[in-house]
């Protein structure tokens, strides 16, 4: 699909923010806040990745991922101020890039730092930055989304729990150190599956076949060391707990600080009726 772009102007009350838009309800949800604040927002949609709703009555640019000269080109025509990275999405392969010359050149430019994800976000971001542009956190534009310590739920992780979440973390960490991923499940001191390219949701699919009798495992999801908390922490809703309680799982603990809640409230109600705890945990650094 060739790049298109739609203009609305309106007022500006601050600077104008860009939302370069993954999958989920995430950049929907930015765009509505901070156009309730009377700031301008435009929207990077990605063909292949970002629903065609994100976009619904909002400025907007179509593109590959691949077109970087073009999409900088245009942020600067719209007067953007701010660029936000919001939703996830898959990592595309180089044929599926197909890479415009301002592309090609930030990949020769990069090279092996580009083979994590977050090595290769955080030359995103510097990429952005030397462009003019400022990078902002979501949970700069959303300060409810950033999950705070203590329960989500009624329930609370018992004993047994406490210990597969310590392991949880501990293998996490170890993961994110390498720049790999930010999840585990682990069920009785077992490692049951590790997050990788695939993303939370095939990793918990894989773990349907794999739980033990007994009480059932843990998903742990840890932000990754020294990682740039503007970009990619670790997110959750309610798709995750109705995910987790289907592959037999018992509780989620994330990061307190260090990932985002999407929803709390709907995701306190979905984890108390499908019986499992969610709790957002204080990691020493």
């Amino acid at each position: 699909m060739a790049e298109t772009t739609q203009r609305k102007g309106s007022p500006a009350a601050g600077p104008k923010l860009a939302i370069l838009a993954g999958g989920g309800t995430l950049p929907a949800r930015i765009a509505e806040a901070v156009r309730g604040q009377g700031r301008d927002v435009f929207i990077v949609a990605f063909n292949g990745h970002t629903d065609p709703q994100t976009v619904a009555g909002v400025p907007h640019l179509w593109s590959r991922f691949g077109a970087a000269g073009t999409i900088l080109r245009c942020l600067h025509d719209e007067g953007v101020g701010e660029v936000v990275l919001a939703g996830p999405v898959r990592r595309p392969s180089f044929t599926e890039l197909m890479p415009d010359w301002r592309t090609a050149r930030f990949l020769a430019r990069v090279g092996t730092r580009a083979l994590g994800d977050d090595g290769l976000l955080r030359a995103v971001v510097r990429e952005v930055e030397e462009d003019g542009f400022r990078v902002v956190g979501l949970h700069e534009l959303l300060k409810d989304l950033l999950t705070v310590a203590g329960p989500v739920g009624r329930l609370m992780p018992d004993a047994d729990a406490e210990r597969d979440i310590a392991r949880g973390v501990e293998v996490a960490r170890a993961l994110g150190a390498l720049d790999v991923g930010q999840g585990a499940v682990i069920q009785q001191g077992i490692v049951l599956a590790v997050e990788a390219i695939e993303g939370t949701d095939a990793m918990l699919g894989r773990c349907a076949g794999l739980i033990r009798p007994g009480p059932g495992g843990v998903l742990v999801k840890v932000k990754k060391p020294k990682q740039d908390r503007r970009i990619d922490l670790p997110t959750m809703g309610i798709t995750t707990v109705e995910r987790a309680a289907a592959s037999g799982l018992r509780g989620i603990a994330v990061e307190a600080g260090g990932s985002l809640l999407v929803d709390r409230a709907a995701v306190a109600e979905a984890a108390d009726r499908l019986g499992l705890f969610v709790v957002g945990i204080e990691i020493p650094q």
